[in-house]
């Protein structure tokens, strides 16, 4: 469909009222949504295809179908915490958003950042850097929560206003929305969210954990307490740079986890220490 000037300047001027009258919801941090989940599966699935490409030109994402057997080996482990955590009963989008999670190769970097639509990555810095599966799946639910309460759509929608939405909406300013959607690739990793939206997503680690039945709930605050022994040791990680303090979240994960009565005993697993080596 291509809009002509007219109908680009009816659009911009009225369309945005009408979405504050009737399209968007308010979370209960008061920060309003435009975006429909529609728009976020859409954004999800240029923003995915964006960063599987850039990743891939750099010989770092690691493929799903990849020829190496210790790949593939690695991929299945993934995807079963990732499944557990799904099939919690506390996932909301859990039918909605695609849910799929890949590996980049990067040993020096401990992070993973969800896009809209719930696209995952994880890098094997942090992979390496953890201790056990139930730190892994802590973080996995931090991420998943991210996506899941809709934060990423909402801190890019701060930062770019009506321009982004009308963007997006109008679909045909592909120029634009490729600009835009470079943008966003490189801020993803580092994205910085806000206290409250941070500390929502540690509160919904420990939601999704407890509801597996199968890992320590309070697994996130593992990931957080290494990376307040670094900080303490004044060698903090990159992470921390784009993150709050892990002071207080070590202790705000702990209480959730006695306020919720969910096990915080590790799940047992052992083969933590192999899944690590699969990715040397």
């Amino acid at each position: 469909m291509t809009f002509t000037s007219t109908a680009r300047i009816l659009f911009f001027l009225f369309v945005p009222p009408l979405l504050l009258l009737g399209g968007c919801g308010t979370d209960k941090n008061g920060d309003h949504v435009f975006f429909s989940i529609e728009d976020d599966i859409a954004l999800g699935q240029q923003v995915a295809r964006q960063v599987d490409s850039t990743y891939r030109a750099k010989g770092q994402l690691l493929e799903r179908n990849s020829s190496n057997p210790n790949t593939r080996r690695a991929y299945a482990y993934l995807d079963k915490i990732v499944e557990r955590l799904l099939n919690s009963g506390q996932v909301t989008h859990r039918d909605d958003f695609a849910w799929d999670v890949k590996l980049i190769k990067d040993p020096d970097n401990l992070n993973a950042f969800a896009t809209p639509g719930g696209h995952i990555y994880v890098f094997t810095g942090l992979i390496q850097y953890l201790d056990s599966e139930d730190q892994l799946a802590g973080v996995l639910g931090h991420e998943i929560a991210h996506a899941d309460q809709r934060h990423t759509i909402k801190q890019l929608q701060k930062q770019y206003g009506i321009s982004f939405l009308l963007s997006l909406a109008l679909g045909d300013n592909s120029g634009e929305l490729e600009r835009i959607t470079g943008q966003i690739i490189g801020q993803l990793a580092g994205l910085k969210f806000s206290r409250d939206y941070e500390r929502e997503s540690d509160d919904y680690s420990v939601l999704y954990l407890g509801g597996t039945d199968y890992y320590a709930c309070d697994g996130a605050a593992g990931f957080f307490q290494k990376m307040q022994n670094a900080e303490q040791r004044g060698n903090p990680p990159e992470f921390l740079s784009t993150h709050p303090s892990p002071g207080n979240r070590v202790q705000n994960i702990q209480t959730k986890a006695q306020q919720e009565g969910c096990a915080t005993t590790r799940s047992g697993s052992s083969n933590y220490e192999q899944f690590k080596q699969l990715l040397r």
